[in-house]
């Protein structure tokens, strides 16, 4: 996933707001991602069923990084993390605000260990995370360690644009109503969905230097399918359990990223088709 090295980065798009700013409380309101992807984004049936309530401390308080000066170009997000996901989000709301005449840009926070959201207090155990309240995405970039570690993934920097892609797909949802009603499944395919979609039609947007490969497209199937609560369900140790399904099952996820990805047509991501 290599950057065009010419290509210019908003880094305004996303805050790093370093660590320790809050946590211990599950947010309001708040719609997970694709790790709670990506989604998603760490997820329910694990990290919230067993921190809700008891929370865990903040880490030490980090500086936040000066985004404007470090994230400038495209050879900036090949070289650091940070600079990765600014490259990710300008990409991904670029593509957005063609696809959606109404789009509205909504800014990524980073943090770590505890942050204040306008859903309430979160700390890193809820993985990344979409709150409607104030339109941002909040992402503790330590999930993705915990997405190889502990949800078996193979990782890699698609596997992390799939789920900064999902979380937007919440936006997306939020500034088109359809966050309101219906099942929390059928949320999150679609959003995984609109990530597919996303990563089909990326490289028109001039960021990127070549097209995704193969190969990075397996690290994203692989990182949806690592999230499906079918597979949370068994790793941590309990029965499958469909009925008690909050983001859809491994396959589920797996088509769904595959349906978008295939289509590159939003409009083809309906959420009662995805369930």
């Amino acid at each position: 996933m290599d950057f065009r090295d010419d290509v210019n980065l908003d880094s305004s798009q996303v805050e790093d707001a370093g660590g320790g700013g809050g946590g211990g409380r599950f947010p309001r309101g708040v719609i997970m991602g694709g790790g709670g992807i990506v989604s998603l984004i760490a997820l329910v049936l694990v990290f919230v069923l067993n921190n809700v309530g008891g929370g865990v401390e903040p880490a030490q308080r980090q500086p936040p990084a000066n985004l404007a000066e470090r994230c400038q170009t495209g050879k900036d997000a090949d070289q650091t993390e940070k600079c990765q996901v600014v490259g990710v989000v300008n990409s991904i709301q670029d593509y957005w605000k063609t696809e959606l005449p109404t789009y509205r840009p909504a800014k990524t926070v980073l943090y770590s260990g505890g942050v204040r959201t306008a859903c309430g207090d979160a700390d890193s155990s809820v993985g990344p995370f979409y709150c409607p309240g104030d339109r941002r995405v909040y992402l503790d970039l330590s999930f993705f360690d915990q997405l190889r570690s502990r949800f078996g993934a193979q990782g890699g920097p698609f596997a992390q644009a799939y789920v900064i892609a999902h979380e937007y797909g919440h936006h997306v949802q939020n500034l088109l109503g359809a966050l309101e009603g219906g099942s929390s499944v059928a949320v999150e395919l679609q959003a995984d969905c609109y990530a597919g979609v996303w990563a089909k039609n990326a490289y028109e947007g001039g960021f990127y230097e070549k097209p995704f490969t193969d190969t990075e497209i397996a690290e994203a199937l692989d990182a949806a399918a690592a999230v499906g609560d079918d597979r949370i369900q068994r790793r941590s140790g309990g029965r499958v359990d469909p009925e008690s399904f909050t983001h859809g099952s491994s396959k589920q996820r797996v088509a769904a990223f595959q349906r978008g990805y295939a289509t590159g047509n939003s409009a083809r991501c309906t959420a009662d088709e995805l369930v």
